[in-house]
């Protein structure tokens, strides 16, 4: 049982998810895995109009112009190397994604959450989109094969906020204060984003570990 808890603007969640997807693959003849996405926002006072990648990148962490663009170009090579594409020129702002994971909360109990994710970090990380604006969302949904209309529904109220919020809350309390982070069987925390490989380790050595009591 994995509990990964990531944020949809975060590029090391984008990279984590990817690699850490394609290892569940290559293990399932070994390990029997099930994949929850929980939420974490990373500017939850975040204002609707975003704010401009770059200069929240200064702001928020103290980076030069020149550390942005080098870190970023990081993050592109990293991406490539695994078959997650970035393109950080389109990615033009951070915006709030509450909404996003309440959507990412109902995809979960209609057994979509997995789409809806690997849909979300495309949709903003190689097309730019906004992945606070209601519209862009409700058709991300369909795309990840959910129901339009329902997800039009959920946007438009305030259903699964309070969900999200607890959620959130309880990892915060837990120490969780970056991601993305992996908790394995509600007892191994591993963060930051890992190498297909060293997934792979974790879940074979997690898959051989006897259970707790």
């Amino acid at each position: 049982s994995i509990d990964f808890v990531s944020d949809v603007v975060c590029p090391w969640c984008a990279l984590g998810a990817t690699a850490l997807e394609q290892a569940i693959k290559n293990v399932a003849g070994e390990v029997s895995v099930k994949l929850t996405y929980k939420p974490f926002e990373l500017n939850p006072d975040m204002p609707a109009e975003g704010e401009d990648a770059v200069q929240h990148m200064i702001r928020k962490y103290g980076r030069s112009a020149e550390e942005v663009t080098a870190r970023n170009q990081m993050v592109i090579a990293r991406g490539q190397a695994i078959g997650f594409r970035f393109d950080l020129e389109k990615r033009s702002h951070f915006y709030n994604t509450f909404d996003a994971h309440r959507l990412l909360y109902w995809a979960l109990q209609e057994g979509r959450q997995i789409e809806l994710k690997k849909v979300l970090f495309a949709a903003y990380f190689t097309d730019g989109q906004n992945p606070s604006d209601r519209q862009t969302l409700v058709r991300l949904a369909a795309n990840a094969g959910l129901n339009s209309a329902r997800a039009l529904e959920v946007l438009a109220s305030e259903v699964f906020a309070k969900e999200v919020l607890e959620l959130e809350k309880f990892y915060r309390q837990r120490g969780i204060t970056s991601v993305p982070a992996m908790i394995l069987d509600g007892r191994q925390l591993v963060s930051g984003a890992q190498s297909i490989e060293d997934y792979e380790k974790i879940l074979r050595h997690m898959a051989q570990a006897p259970a707790q009591a």
